[in-house]
């Protein structure tokens, strides 16, 4: 499986869902323990935990923008996006601004922090965004000291999943830079298609930008995964 700690089809998520991982001792947390430990952390109920094998998916918290400005600040880990690199201040903004969106009614986007379950050390983040009926968009960005080990895959499997299954999406596509080839075989990897080359599509400092396009199906994500 994609994703562990079966519940709600796999995932763990929303204010009244919680992980039952086994801890240290082989013994599981009751919701009650759990609860109030992922209470003192946000100060509030955290909405979406996801689990993978390697990984786990949770809303951000005030104290993560040091670790986002990890690898929001570095040259390399952002020559791709249209942002960054961050100061302190517009890592410090970021992780503000995905916490007031965290209480959204309806909630449209999801900014997930990528943390290791070996070491509790947050790596990158990714995240799904709303933008038509029924249709989303995904995001992600790592930690150069994390590339190539293959958990950008896992993490953006693990939003799929949350995507078609919770959030009940007809379509979720991204777009990479077509020098970005890391990024394009993650979206090959999850089943993802590729569907066009947006030419000059992005503005970066003076520069226009390509975009290469990737989108998967509802359908196509069940049958690749044996859910039809």
């Amino acid at each position: 499986m994609l994703v562990s700690s079966l519940e709600m089809r796999g995932l763990v998520s929303r204010k009244n869902a919680w992980a039952q991982e086994p801890n240290k001792h082989g013994k599981r947390a009751d919701r009650k323990t759990l609860r109030g430990l992922l209470t003192k952390l946000w100060g509030g109920d955290p909405m979406v935990v996801l689990h993978t094998p390697r990984l786990i998916l949770r809303d951000f918290c005030e104290d993560d923008w040091r670790a986002v400005h990890a690898y929001a600040s570095d040259p390399e880990v952002i020559r791709y996006m249209t942002w960054g690199p961050n100061d302190e201040a517009a890592s410090k903004a970021f992780v503000q601004a995905v916490m007031e969106g965290q209480n959204a009614e309806p909630r449209q986007n999801y900014d997930l922090a990528i943390i290791l379950k070996n070491g509790d050390q947050l790596i990158g983040g990714c995240g799904i965004y709303r933008r038509k009926f029924r249709e989303g968009e995904m995001g992600y960005c790592l930690h150069r000291s994390y590339w190539s080990k293959g958990y950008m895959t896992e993490a953006a499997q693990a939003l799929l999943e949350f995507a078609f299954t919770e959030e009940d999406y007809h379509r979720v596509y991204a777009t990479c830079d077509p020098k970005n080839i890391g990024s394009a075989r993650v979206m090959e990897k999850i089943g993802m298609r590729k569907e066009g080359h947006l030419r000059a599509n992005l503005l970066k400092g003076n520069e226009w930008r390509d975009s290469l396009l990737y989108a998967i199906l509802a359908s196509e994500w069940r049958e690749l995964h044996g859910k039809v």
